[in-house]
């Protein structure tokens, strides 16, 4: 199995978050890579270092505002006095349909959906890096590699075209999915994380290129809470193109097994020519958030159904999967599942 990572993901480490009304601790730490990253070495994978692919990539799916937006605001909130340490918003427009201010204050809350995507000092630096890292692993598909990962930290699914939330900045998955079209014209994304990719719906949903599917905790009392409904199917030409799958909470392996079988099996009707995987880690029973409650085994089964219902070559990018004494085996428990 082909790997990508990038050390300077790590300088990204958020201090806390906002949850139920409490500044916490994050659980996006950058101790979760380096349990990955253990993983991977432990059990022999090769791991390959990205190269510096410049903005191009990442602008043929987030507007030049957004990325204008991330580049400079830490620089811009350090003017503030007595500004914190981090960006964290403290107002959001009720719409985004009037006026674009020139506060950074205000830019912060425009482009953020929730707050728990503070913005540091190294966070630009490190989430550049990780969607290098996802765009060299697509760059090893594009070159004949039949399966490819993606560590990149912190994850992306949540980000939309010009939005932060949930841990999220540069949407991974997406940037990765755009790349390959470079090749492919039928690429489908299933997301397998916790939490429903609300973000990389937003990006595809109106387009019929890209299907993509996501089996995740049901959000009517669960984040990100608005989106991930089955009414959820696309607008325009991509009607019919968007596919969720929530479920109740602590639902185990059975059902999440069959909402993967009949992904794969749309997938496998729409014709996809390569599969990209929204590698969600924070479904197993034992991780911080207990949403679902998929066992290590589970996440084998998981990749044998995908690996079994395609030929086509996969493309797994990591999202989600917080830090538990599982986290490390429940990775390779799944890519034992693809190689299989």
């Amino acid at each position: 199995m082909k790997c990508v990572f990038a050390e300077e993901q790590m300088a990204h480490a958020p201090k806390s978050f906002l949850v139920n009304g409490v500044i916490t601790s994050t659980p996006e730490k950058p101790e979760r890579a380096d349990i990955l990253k253990n993983a991977l070495e432990k059990h022999g994978h090769s791991i390959t270092r990205p190269g510096d692919y410049g903005l191009d990539a990442i602008r043929a799916v987030h507007d030049d505002r957004y990325i204008s937006y991330l580049e400079r605001a830490h620089e811009r909130w350090s003017r503030i006095p007595g500004a914190s340490e981090e960006i964290i918003p403290n107002i959001h427009p009720l719409n985004r349909n009037n006026g674009y201010p020139k506060s950074v204050a205000a830019q912060a809350g425009y482009h953020s959906t929730d707050t728990s995507a503070p913005i540091s000092k190294d966070t630009w630096h490190s989430i550049l890096w990780s969607a290098w890292t996802a765009i060299e692993a697509s760059e090893m598909i594009l070159n004949g590699e039949k399966h490819a990962y993606a560590l990149c930290r912190p994850p992306g699914h949540h980000a939309s075209k010009d939005t932060v939330g949930g841990f999220c900045y540069f949407n991974n998955t997406a940037i990765a999915t755009q790349n390959l079209l470079k090749k492919y014209s039928k690429i489908a994304i299933l997301d397998v994380d916790l939490h429903h990719g609300n973000g990389t719906q937003e990006i595809f949903y109106d387009r019929d290129d890209v299907l993509t599917l996501s089996v995740h905790a049901d959000p009517e009392r669960f984040y990100p809470f608005f989106w991930g409904y089955t009414d959820e199917i696309g607008t325009g030409a991509g009607e019919g193109y968007n596919i969720n799958y929530p479920l109740p909470l602590g639902s185990g392996d059975d059902p999440f097994m069959e909402c993967v079988e009949d992904a794969m099996k749309k997938i496998k009707n729409f014709g996809a020519e390569v599969v990209v995987i929204a590698l969600g880690l924070d479904a197993y029973e034992g991780d911080p958030f207990a949403g679902l409650a998929v066992t290590t085994e589970g996440y084998n089964q998981m990749a044998k159904i995908i690996a079994s219902y395609t030929d086509t070559p996969i493309l797994m990018v990591q999202e989600g999967g917080y830090i538990c004494d599982e986290l490390g085996d429940n990775l390779v428990s799944f890519l034992r599942g693809i190689e299989d």
